[in-house]
């Protein structure tokens, strides 16, 4: 049997615009959970994109979004999970989905999130029977530069090192800044962070405010300005390997380089009042750095903050999602540190899934386009249509630009030499003797009182190319190092103009116009000289704290 025609539309009538899709942000049910997958001030950026935006009861809760700061910007709040996820088009979530929560997602609806495909396989079956597109936001190619916009795992990384500090912070017992007062000295806290990704390099920069000696380490060498940029000290391992893997992370490491490391932690444990551990490898158990020997020989009231413990930890006493002490040594194993700043974590995070919904969304009409062709969305997609693409293919990266041939240096020219070369032997006398013919002459016809002034200036020109103009500039600019060159000069000569006659020397005082002109260079020298030190001040304040 044949399925009619639909039938045409009136001369002059337009087909009806489709509804814009609906984005609907559950409440997490994961215990301890805060965070939101969207803030009331992205919702409003969301509706102007052309979707319809409806947010669970109580969803922005406890990170202080009420539900009625999302109906004033136009989102509808609806009384539970089921009516919600049974007419969402497009879910915004923050943790992955619980079985439950798949059962009551919307056959080919579309979920946005952290999904963690190689930690979850079980879970991609589940949300794949349901026939959904998951763009799984851990799975972003980071490497993409145009990706960075959309980045969470960068985002939450940075608010879990921060409060990592602020965690080892509350469980130390002492200032993190030296001090010296009425009752005694107080050193400053020795902080060690293992692994300088974007969580220990925010740890590394808030441990370093809050005045703390910090030394850390990472795999991957390149990041040792970074460790240095932000207050901190590079503490290299003794032993040569590239630590440096795709798409931004640590590679697994040689056994020579893990011992040879293990030797540097347990160094570095003797003296550190505060570790704080970051190393992780995506779909692989956190590697153990700090051993229950290292944890033995560490000071009493130490502190150790794993931020891998939701991945069995890098400490080997580590408990997830405890704070414990063990051999004098508080070991903190909380998996839920961006949700500690539930407020903060929140607004970026709901940033990143605006900007992945701007991308989605290029017409701004309401609807998305999952673009397999385009790289960074072809990498967040692990499931299409009920399909699991996850891996998807490494993405096509722009070809290095070739270099450039070196130019050819052109050969000298007669007996001359390139800028770099020193005069040859040859050159230097027959300069040596121009200039002693110049001054002969001078001295046989040139009157006894200009020889000598001529000399002084002479002399003042050498001793002020020795001093000034010959020194390399550091701060100042080449330009600046001539003209004070030139500026002592002028108050050498000018001073000795100033000056009065020594009694004795036959040497009358100058006339009232050469005192006048001395007098006036010699003002302006010295505005000119100590506008130098002025402008040479306010460049070294822009380097200081």
């Amino acid at each position: 049997m044949q399925t009619a025609a639909p039938a045409a539309l009136p001369a002059g009538e337009s087909a009806p615009a489709r509804a814009p899709l609906l984005i609907g942000v559950p409440k997490e049910t994961v215990p301890g959970e805060k965070r939101v997958a969207t803030v009331p001030d992205v919702v409003a950026k969301l509706v102007k994109l052309g979707f319809a935006v409806a947010v669970e009861s109580g969803a922005g809760d406890a990170s202080n979004f009420s539900d009625d700061t999302y109906r004033a910007v136009g989102a509808e709040v609806v009384p539970d999970a089921p009516q919600l996820w049974s007419r969402a088009d497009i879910v915004f979530k923050v943790r992955p989905p619980t079985p439950a929560e798949v059962q009551l997602l919307r056959e080919g609806a579309t979920l946005v999130g952290f999904v963690w495909p190689a930690q979850n396989p079980e879970l991609m079956q589940q949300l794949a029977a349901r026939r959904a597109t998951v763009l799984a936001i851990d799975a972003l190619p980071r490497q993409l530069s145009r990706a960075q916009k959309m980045d969470a795992l960068t985002s939450m990384a940075g608010v879990s090192g921060y409060r990592a500090v602020i965690e080892a912070a509350n469980a130390f017992g002492r200032f993190f800044n030296g001090q010296i007062t009425a009752a005694g000295k107080i050193p400053p806290a020795r902080v060690f962070i293992a692994g300088a990704g974007v969580a220990g390099l925010a740890a590394i920069g808030t441990a370093a405010n809050l005045g703390a000696i910090v030394r850390a380490n990472d795999t991957r060498a390149e990041v040792a300005d970074q460790v240095v940029s932000l207050g901190g000290e590079f503490v290299k391992v003794d032993y040569e390997e590239e630590g440096s893997g795709g798409g931004g992370y640590a590679k697994v490491m040689s056994e020579g380089f893990q011992q040879a490391q293990r030797d540097m932690y347990a160094r570095e444990a003797k003296d550190a009042d505060i570790i704080i551990t970051t190393a992780l490898i995506p779909g692989k158990p956190a590697p153990k750095l700090i051993t229950a020997d290292m944890v033995r020989t560490m000071k009493p009231g130490s502190v150790i903050v794993d931020m891998a413990a939701e991945q069995g930890g890098n400490c080997e006493l580590t408990e997830p999602g405890q704070a414990v002490v063990k051999h004098g040594v508080t070991i903190v194993g909380y998996t839920d540190l961006a949700s500690r700043l539930a407020k903060q974590s929140s607004t970026l995070y709901s940033t990143n899934l605006l900007r992945l919904a701007e991308e989605l969304c290029k017409a701004k009409d309401g609807r998305i386009d999952v673009n397999m062709e385009d790289d960074a969305i072809r990498g967040l997609t692990v499931v299409k249509d009920g399909q699991i693409t996850w891996p998807a293919p490494p993405p096509k990266m722009p070809a290095a630009a070739p270099k450039k041939a070196a130019a050819p240096v052109a050969a000298p020219k007669g007996h001359g030499h390139g800028a770099s070369e020193p005069m040859s032997g040859k050159s230097l006398a027959i300069v040596f003797g121009v200039g002693a013919l110049l001054f002969l002459l001078v001295g046989l016809y040139a009157p006894a009182s200009f020889l000598s002034h001529f000399t002084v200036f002479v002399l003042a020109c050498f001793v002020g190319y020795m001093v000034v103009w010959n020194v390399t500039p550091s701060l100042h600019t080449p330009l600046m190092s001539v003209t004070n060159a030139i500026s002592s000069i002028i108050a050498i000569g000018a001073l000795v103009q100033v000056a009065p006659p020594l009694a004795g020397s036959g040497t009358d005082r100058p006339n009232q116009l050469i005192l006048g002109l001395a007098v006036f260079a010699l003002a302006l020298t010295a505005v000119n000289m100590f506008g130098g030190f002025a402008v040479t001040r306010r460049m070294l304040a822009m380097f200081r704290k």
